[in-house]
């Protein structure tokens, strides 16, 4: 069954009935409306202090000429989506709006170039001009963060209900309790009319498919998650057409979602749907592109720590004794192995204590303590903010290492990865990826291996540039530090 037969089922078989409004559709309302507030205050600000910098018009004809372009800019924001991909995802961040945002300001910027030419406030000029889009982007984004972070507090998380079964149901069940920053609380699971329906265990079942309407609204759930797993496919047409009557948003988990990534493009062959997934390989170009940024962001950031690095070295020195940097042998890009770089957190003769110490591991992947008795105690502190993997920098202008990439591993850890997972080795490892910023040692040794393999197959600069943006406040909240 492809997605347009069953947008067409869906659409043929939807009641065109008014749906009032809600407590559940509120939550989107609300979301949208402080959005564009937050925008428009942003907007006006902007327009404000770029003629601040001229002289040729004062305070009042500022305040009264930058209330046009209010309109102008939301208008925009909008025909680029920036208030609806909130509905549609579920894991939507202000990170996610930049490419749009940096777009729509390029366009917002021109506009207020001719706008200004027909009122009295004259044409701006460059300066003006760049102040503006720079002054936009800041404050909207700050703008959204405030808004978002504001209405998730107000709201609380939002009830979803979830139809279907599987293996990724669990995971993905699993994600959204251990990740409330997505929003979304899956509160049970509805049976399918079929007998024999699977369902997510330790979810209670709030009743069958045919008692929607009830359920949602008893729960106030604004979200169906479906799991296609075990559903008929015109039970998946009558769902998702009830769904779209009762205003439910609809999250549908691909039976593929393992090996698609978030990158698949959706393809139309004459009315044939088909998903297009990136080539396994990366090209010349945007192997060049990636290590030019590697470049571009480590030689300065190396020079710029040189002193903190010092530091480091005199404290590790004055808390125990042995070598300041830790030297290990990890596997690199296509297998090549590289001794990489860490400040020292542990006693000399850790690497001599890890095969006693592997019997208590809490994953029998790789060694995973709640408390390593080997961890000197400034090293405790290093790790907390992931300090001591500054030094690999220089692993990173060798060209050993990239800024963002798959997890380096030991060779022992490396053997236990076969078949398809060994494809995370297409690319250079990273000092940074999924693992670090989605929970580093809270990330089971399989859920890495697949989250690396998503990563080499679904790469892009915009991606790379995201998990650099991310890293930041995964280290400073500690999530999975070891």
């Amino acid at each position: 069954m492809s997605v347009s037969d069953v947008n067409a089922s869906v659409d043929a078989a939807v009641v065109p009935l008014a749906i009032p409004r809600t407590a559940r559709h509120a939550r989107d309302w609300a979301l949208r409306r402080a959005l564009a507030a937050g925008d428009a205050l942003a907007v006006f600000l902007a327009f404000a202090l770029a003629l601040t910098v001229s002289s040729r018009v004062d305070l009042e004809d500022r305040v009264t000429w930058g209330l046009p372009m209010i309109p102008i800019l939301i208008i925009v924001f909008k025909l680029y989506g920036l208030y609806d991909r909130d509905v549609k995802r579920i894991s939507h961040s202000t990170v996610d709006d930049l490419p749009w945002l940096l777009h729509a300001t390029l366009i917002g910027a021109l506009i207020g170039w001719l706008y200004t030419k027909i009122t009295p406030v004259g044409h701006l000029d460059l300066l003006e001009m760049v102040l503006f889009g720079v002054f936009t982007l800041a404050l909207v984004l700050a703008a959204r963060v405030a808004v978002r972070q504001a209405i998730a507090k107000a709201q609380g998380l939002e009830p979803a209900l979830l139809v279907g079964g599987g293996t990724m149901a669990d995971v993905l069940v699993a994600k959204l309790e251990a990740h409330p920053e997505c929003g979304v609380e899956v509160i049970g699971t509805l049976a399918t009319t079929r007998e024999g329906s699977t369902h997510v265990t330790e979810l209670p079942v709030l009743g069958r498919t045919d008692e929607l309407a009830a359920i949602a609204a008893r729960h106030g759930a604004a979200r169906v998650i479906v799991a296609p797993t075990g559903l008929e496919e015109d039970e998946l047409k009558e769902l998702l057409a009830r769904c779209r009557e009762l205003s439910l948003k609809i999250s549908l988990l691909p039976a593929l979602s393992d090996v698609l990534g978030p990158s698949v493009e959706i393809d139309d062959v004459e009315g044939v749907t088909v998903l297009g997934v990136n080539p396994p390989w990366l090209s010349r170009s945007s192997r060049a592109m990636k290590r030019a940024m590697d470049l571009a962001f480590a030689a300065p950031a190396l020079i710029a720590l040189a002193p903190f690095f010092v530091l480091i070295a005199i404290a590790i020195k004055l808390d125990s004794r042995g070598p300041v940097l830790f030297r290990q042998e990890r596997v690199g890009r296509g297998g090549r192995c590289f001794r990489l770089l860490k400040f020292r957190t542990m006693v000399v003769d850790a690497e001599a204590q890890r095969a006693a110490l592997l019997a208590h591991s809490t994953d029998p992947h790789w060694l995973k303590l709640d408390h390593d008795p080997r961890i000197s105690r400034l090293g405790r502190h290093l790790r907390h903010l992931s300090l001591d993997e500054l030094p690999q920098l220089w692993n990173v202008i060798r060209g050993q290492m990239s800024l963002v990439g798959p997890r380096p591993l030991i060779v022992a850890e490396d053997d236990m990865v076969t078949g398809w997972g060994r494809g995370r080795l297409d690319l250079t490892p990273g000092i940074t990826g999924y693992w670090q910023v989605l929970g580093r040692t809270r990330i089971p040794f399989e859920e890495m291996v697949k989250l690396d393999y998503l990563y080499v197959t679904n790469w892009s600069l915009w991606n790379d540039l995201r998990l650099i943006i991310r890293t930041l406040p995964a280290v400073l909240s500690r999530r999975g530090a070891n």
